[in-house]
């Protein structure tokens, strides 16, 4: 019988998953690799072999950004079904998170790039980006798609709605929140400042996932680090697939 949907069973998932994650040293191994065929050949030697299936020397920006938006939805999907069943509607939901800057890109009525006209989610959305989504798994944030800034505020409060009863005053996710909008990285940052606000936002979710235990909220933890890693190695990917001949910076 399969142990999937108990609590202790998803959080020895959830440490094992978390002890695959690259380190700096990891990292540090990649970025100085100039091109991308090299990257993706070291790549395959290291942590990041998981996240850059699907990616090959001649994939295109638009490919690249397709398979890792994949790789993160399967992810979503493999936590939820290791989590107890009143948790797996919240921990679905925390997934769309990921989904939001994307989602602001159409409803402020944004060009739609190629990969997002090819995704089962968003292909739709681009047709007729002024209509909100109508049907799921965005529908809940039809509410806020008019407004500006309005799909955060309709996210948490459909996130909150799937939480189970008590589970809304837990001091864990309470932490996770404080953590996150303490440590929330603009956008419009140069490079490295939003570098740096992302490597303390990293380090605090390490040691928020190290106290949560076998809280629930580790689960939420752990895919916040993992978004984290995967926007990291988009910027790597992408910077060598957009300017194959652009030297890096040392």
């Amino acid at each position: 019988m399969s142990l999937a949907g108990d609590l202790d069973y998803a959080h020895a998932r959830l440490c094992a998953r978390f002890g695959q994650r690259p380190d700096e040293l990891a990292w540090r191994s990649i970025e100085p690799i100039r091109s991308l065929p090299a990257l993706l050949d070291a790549a395959q030697r290291l942590p990041f072999r998981a996240w850059i299936q699907g990616i090959t020397p001649a994939s295109s920006p638009h490919e690249i950004e397709a398979a890792l938006v994949a790789r993160r939805r399967a992810l979503v999907a493999e936590v939820a079904h290791w989590m107890p069943e009143p948790w797996q509607p919240a921990v679905e939901w925390a997934g769309i998170a990921a989904d939001l800057p994307v989602l602001e890109h159409l409803s402020r009525g944004g060009e739609p790039l190629p990969w997002m006209r090819d995704d089962s989610l968003y292909k739709t959305l681009c047709s007729d980006a002024s209509r909100a989504p109508s049907r799921q798994p965005f529908l809940p944030l039809a509410g806020g798609w008019k407004r500006p800034d309005g799909l955060l505020p309709a996210w948490r409060e459909e996130w909150a709605r799937r939480l189970p009863g008590a589970a809304n005053g837990g001091a864990m996710l309470a932490a996770l929140g404080r953590t996150l909008a303490s440590q929330r990285v603009d956008p419009q940052a140069v490079a490295e400042e939003a570098a740096l606000r992302r490597n303390e936002l990293s380090a605090r979710l390490v040691l928020l996932f190290r106290r949560a235990g076998s809280d629930a909220a580790a689960a939420f933890v752990f895919l916040a680090l993992c978004a984290l890693d995967l926007e990291r190695l988009r910027g790597e990917l992408l910077r060598r697939a957009v300017f194959p001949t652009f030297g890096l910076a040392t």
